[in-house]
């Protein structure tokens, strides 16, 4: 049974899942989730239940978030693009970097997203606003830690930049990165000419038109 993967080509996290997919070549079965369709919801709830995305089903095993994603693919296919390095300490850097831009990049972006799909009076003006915060800190921190760094680990493109991508990418749509951190806007441009995360970018162009922009947004 191939693999199947069950996600939206527009969300950030499932973006994730897919540069680790295409980086190693793993065959799989897209499965689209529209949550604001019920058929398309109720399948999907019934495979997973919490009902968050990306999901992959391998043979009945049903494994939920893209950096659990990536671990599955490096333990059960060929992990040939090294996403997971063998070496421990290394692994272990990759680890810590992949949750740095998952916590104060990704999940930062997402809540100012979200905070946009709230209807009035039920918004989060003081949320917003540190997350806004917390994002500039943590570009500064990647702009002094990538001087020497072509990807986020060093030379090696790992499982950190299957993360930093969509959450840099989006991140600079919402909070634009400034004249002090060229060497984070070049590094987003390697990642968007990266043509496992270049693909991703071509497939999610027809559903950006859904992308809850407001002016400002580059």
């Amino acid at each position: 049974m191939p693999l199947k993967l069950y996600y939206h080509p527009l969300a950030s996290f499932c973006w994730k899942a897919l540069i680790a997919l295409y980086e190693n070549a793993v065959p799989f079965e897209p499965i689209l989730v529209d949550l604001g369709e019920e058929r398309s919801r109720d399948a999907f709830l019934a495979v997973y239940p919490i009902g968050k995305f990306p999901v992959i089903n391998h043979d009945g095993r049903i494994v939920p978030g893209s950096a659990s994603i990536i671990e599955y693919l490096s333990l059960h296919f060929e992990d040939r693009a090294g996403l997971v390095p063998r070496d421990a300490e290394a692994a272990l850097e990759a680890r810590i970097q992949d949750r740095f831009y998952d916590a104060y990049v990704h999940e930062q972006m997402q809540k100012i997203v979200l905070d946009r799909l709230r209807p009035p009076g039920e918004t989060d003006p003081a949320g917003v606003a540190a997350a806004r915060a917390q994002i500039r800190t943590a570009y500064d921190v990647i702009e002094n830690g990538m001087a020497s760094r072509q990807w986020a680990c060093g030379d090696a493109f790992t499982m950190a930049d299957c993360a930093a991508a969509p959450a840099l990418f989006y991140a600079n749509k919402v909070e634009g990165l400034q004249a002090r951190h060229d060497t984070v806007k070049a590094y987003l441009e390697r990642l968007k000419a990266r043509p496992s995360f270049a693909r991703v970018l071509r497939e999610a162009e027809p559903y950006f038109k859904f992308f809850p922009a407001r002016d400002g947004d580059t």
